[in-house]
């Protein structure tokens, strides 16, 4: 039985001819095709579950072959392979909306690129199994929950998406403020258009104007073809801005210049562009703070905030935590392989008591680490305690336990807040103090009440 039916695209007989020995000794079944038009015609007739396309092609360009895939409605994985691709292509290729899955450099590694095919098809079988399994329990997107708070966000999102309005998403980290963009989104009448992605913290300063506005030929150094930026691109849909909170000032003027005049200019350019784009934003800082600095402005935050969106974090929703747990076991044993895996009752009361600081993120992650770690086909409470190692501490003052006075169980929760604070804070008293709002003397009688050595 064939482990997958591969299309590889390149230049050069001898590549072709290696890879198409190496990968069918492995099991594949492999195509090939030595250009651009051949690669369409082969594309178009068959079925494939994984590409590998090379830049340079005699009669073509191979992320313009990626680009046409993509127009055409295909999420085929496809792996990208070049020995002289410039910066510019790599990170054309591997953005949205073509996705390769991966950049590989030639001369090619036959175990690397092994390793990366089966990775990627591993990955895509897991999002397979993941949409079935949804699909199968009724579940429709990845906002997973059926405590009061997320039956209260599901009818926001819902409300939202029928609107046209811009709308801003607040929530602690690895809560699923994206997941909630692509709710928006896809339940919106711009359902069918674009949803274009920038994550405002990871761009650097001197950069991200043009990833928003797109820049004319020569407008920089490195700026050899005209390019068309995030709000080009999400014209006639939804345009989600990650981390709005860590945009530099001088950026945060120009967008909101855009979201009131729906105008842009692209970077060394001076044509005026009209855009059609719906603007949702998202942050885990605290923005009425950082207007009071002067570090946001105050105007834009105004323009953002017309519906807002909270995301509740998952200590606010336990009663989830096992539906949430069932859905990432499900997904992480297809994805490594460990079919059949099950989880302890006793292991998911010991989930619930985390305080997950990483919230659904790390739930995900833990998840994950349980089904890679477990010798035994099922996940005990040792095993998550292990997996958790001192996290557990942070919860021991939080849970009731009968015939334990209200007094003590106070006592242990102050404790653990305590303790948990001063390992935050590298032990300094005074930041403590600051952050929990105590005086300095009385954070002092408090360690020395509860039994806990005062630091620095």
């Amino acid at each position: 039985m064939s482990r997958g039916h591969i299309l590889v695209v390149d230049d050069e007989p001898s590549i072709l001819t290696t890879l198409q020995k190496t990968l069918s000794y492995e099991g594949y079944s492999v195509d090939v095709a030595g250009g651009f038009r051949v690669a369409v015609d082969k594309l178009k007739k068959c079925s494939y579950d994984l590409a590998l396309f090379d830049v340079a092609l005699p009669d073509g360009d191979g992320v313009e072959l990626l680009e046409q895939l993509r127009a055409g409605g295909s999420d085929l994985p496809v792996l990208m392979m070049s020995g002289h691709a410039g910066y510019d292509a790599v990170v054309r290729a591997i953005r949205p909306p073509l996705g390769a899955r991966n950049f590989l450099e030639k001369p090619l590694s036959t175990e690397k690129l092994l390793l990366d095919l089966e990775e990627t098809l591993g990955r895509v079988r897991a999002e397979t199994e993941a949409k079935a399994l949804r699909a199968q329990v009724g579940i429709d997107s990845d906002l997973i929950g059926e405590s009061p708070p997320m039956v209260a966000l599901s009818d926001q999102i819902a409300r939202a998406a029928k609107a046209q309005a811009t709308v801003i998403i607040r929530g602690e980290r690895g809560t699923g403020k994206e997941l909630v963009a692509r709710a928006i989104h896809r339940e919106s009448k711009r359902a069918r258009g674009p949803l274009e992605k920038i994550n405002c913290a990871a761009i650097p300063g001197e950069l991200i104007e043009s990833e928003l506005f797109g820049h004319e030929a020569g407008a920089f150094t490195g700026a050899t073809k005209q390019r068309r930026g995030k709000f080009e691109r999400a014209s006639g849909g939804t345009l989600f801005l990650d981390e709005v909170g860590d945009m530099p000032l001088p950026m945060q003027a120009k967008l909101l210049r855009v979201l009131e005049e729906r105008e842009i200019e692209r970077v060394g350019g001076g044509d005026t562009i009209t855009v059609d784009v719906r603007v949702v934003a998202a942050t885990n800082r605290d923005l009425e703070a950082l207007c009071a600095e002067n570090a946001f402005r105050a105007d834009l935050y105004d323009r953002l905030n017309v519906l807002p969106l909270h995301l509740p974090p998952l200590r606010a929703r336990r009663e989830d935590i096992g539906l949430l747990v069932r859905h990432f076991l499900a997904i992480a044993t297809v994805a490594n392989d460990r079919p059949g895996m099950a989880i302890s009752d006793g292991a998911l009361q010991t989930l619930s008591a985390y305080s997950f600081p990483g919230n659904v993120r790390e739930l995900r992650n833990i998840i994950e680490r349980l089904v890679i770690l477990t010798p035994d086909e099922t996940i005990g409470e040792g095993d998550v305690a292990t997996c958790l190692g001192g996290g557990l501490g942070h919860n021991e003052g939080a849970q009731y336990r009968p015939g334990v006075p209200f007094r003590v169980l106070v006592e242990e929760s102050e404790r653990a807040i305590i303790k948990e604070a001063l390992r935050h804070h590298d032990g300094q008293m005074a930041a403590t103090a600051r952050a929990l709002g105590l005086e300095r003397s009385h954070l002092y009688k408090k360690c020395r009440a509860l039994g806990l050595r005062e630091s620095k």
